[in-house]
């Protein structure tokens, strides 16, 4: 299909409220022209212009089986010519429906029993939210209501997943958060540890803040706790050593129910099935939406557990039916997108891959960026990963922000055919390359990302900059 490239740009820039854009830079043609992406395959993705890129990040840590895969395009394909739509409300359903959300709550760790779908992360998150209220109502506790976040934690962007999210910047003119949501320290030890302080008393520290937060607030008003396995968009940042060791006791006494956020960590990105089994998480729920179809189609879902939904059915007698639900609640092409993407999930075993391919990737990293003057920190497990910039490694003093190192990096790497994203919260690089990738496309990877970072560090140096 031969597209009129300055036709399209110019109806995007006249039509389109792009998310996360400087709205007036864009209007105006200060952002340059809008990216056309035209084809994508295996882990490239290739412009109107016929530029070829590599996706670092997958998307937005979505593409996890890369593009291109045919087999999902024709199970797509397939529905829609069989039935391209029924609703799921009053017990209507699907084979792919029914097919899909036995497997989910067999495959999910921990106990679950059931399955309830929507469009995106941030509207599970949304349900995950009536669910702990719900649940509480049922049960007899009607003021157990409030969900414990984290700083830099994210969950998404509607009202009470943007609450959730723990980076103000979200909030700011959007009347957020909530006052159901409170959030407590971000579990990164680089930032957060006192001097001398090992990762597990980090650990130890953090599960007495959010204890003493919990008797502060009341356990009698406290209903949740939300998190991610692995900090995603609040900078690629694995958990430090004991942190949920130490963690999931204080919601167990307080009688609090974890949500385990994992939009991102689902589907094999931390080298397991689900990032609670790469940590020893027990949740009571479940989100996931990403890697569920690799973004093929919009599907999230919300796994709820045994424990959790044996009160919502006994309590059914009582309140009638369970109002909650979508149009496109468990929409019969989206169950059949990822029908097909768990099955190259299985059958490549892409957490496998993640696992091992990841393995060489964080040595990678740490071999070509740990040393250098102005990185503070190498991070990551599995195939997503983040180099944190620094002004000073001895004081850890972070750059001025209006030398906007992560951003310069970032853009440099795309200029050497490399899309890898300066995280919001500081000069970071990541990484979230699709599961598929292989050796050979990480040393790519490093190799562009390793040329962009000396090159921004040599323009430092050039204007100044004491490194």
């Amino acid at each position: 299909m031969t597209i009129n490239i300055k036709d399209i740009a110019e109806k995007d820039r006249n039509s389109v409220l792009h998310p996360f854009t400087q709205l007036q830079d864009f209007a105006s043609g200060k952002l340059g022209e809008p990216t056309i992406v035209e084809t994508g395959k295996g882990i490239h993705i290739q412009d109107a212009y016929g530029n070829q890129l590599i996706d670092g990040f997958a998307g937005l840590y979505c593409v996890n089986v890369g593009y291109g895969r045919t087999e999902v395009a024709e199970a797509i394909s397939r529905q829609a010519y069989r039935l391209a739509y029924y609703h799921s409300y009053a017990a209507h359903t699907t084979d792919e429906l029914a097919i899909l959300s036995d497997r989910l709550v067999k495959m999910a760790p921990g106990k679950m029993s059931k399955v309830f779908y929507g469009m995106s992360g941030s509207d599970a998150n949304e349900t995950q939210a009536k669910l702990v209220w719900y649940y509480n109502n049922l049960r007899g506790k009607p003021t157990k209501k409030k969900i414990i976040s984290r700083e830099r934690g994210y969950h998404g962007c509607s009202v009470v997943s943007g609450s959730m999210t723990g980076m103000s910047f979200y909030h700011y003119h959007m009347d957020l958060p909530l006052p159901q949501i409170t959030h407590t320290g971000v579990p990164h030890h680089y930032w957060g540890a006192h001097p001398g302080e090992t990762e597990r008393e980090f650990s130890a520290r953090r599960a007495v803040e959010l204890d003493q937060l919990i008797e502060q607030l009341g356990p009698d008003n406290v209903g949740g706790f939300i998190a991610e396995p692995v900090l995603g968009t609040g900078g690629i940042t694995p958990p430090p050593e004991g942190y949920w060791e130490a963690i999931q006791p204080v919601l167990k006494k307080h009688d609090v129910l974890l949500i385990a956020d994992e939009v991102i960590t689902g589907f094999g990105r931390t080298g397991s099935m689900f990032g609670s089994q790469h940590y020893g998480i027990e949740p009571d729920l479940i989100t996931v939406a990403k890697g569920l179809t690799s973004a093929y189609f919009p599907l999230s879902a919300a796994i709820v557990g045994e424990k959790v939904y044996q009160v919502l059915e006994d309590g059914a007698d009582r309140v009638g039916a369970f109002s909650h639900g979508y149009t496109y609640s468990g929409h019969p092409i989206g169950a059949a997108a990822a029908n097909a993407v768990l099955d190259i999930v299985e059958k490549e075993d892409l957490p496998g891959n993640a696992r091992d391919i990841g393995a060489y990737f964080q040595a990678q990293l740490k071999e070509k960026f740990a040393q250098l003057p102005i990185v503070g920190e190498v991070r990551g497990v599995g195939l997503m990963g983040a180099i944190e910039f620094v002004g000073d490694r001895e004081s850890k003093t972070r750059f001025d922000p209006s030398l906007k190192v992560g951003a310069r990096v970032s853009k440099t790497a795309r200029d050497g055919g490399l899309i890898a994203r300066a995280m919001p919260h500081g000069d970071i690089l990541g990484f979230a390359p699709p599961l598929v990738t292989t050796k050979e496309e990480i040393d790519e990877i490093v190799l562009i990302a390793e040329k962009a970072v000396r090159s921004v560090m040599d323009d430092l140096v050039r204007d100044g900059q004491k490194l």
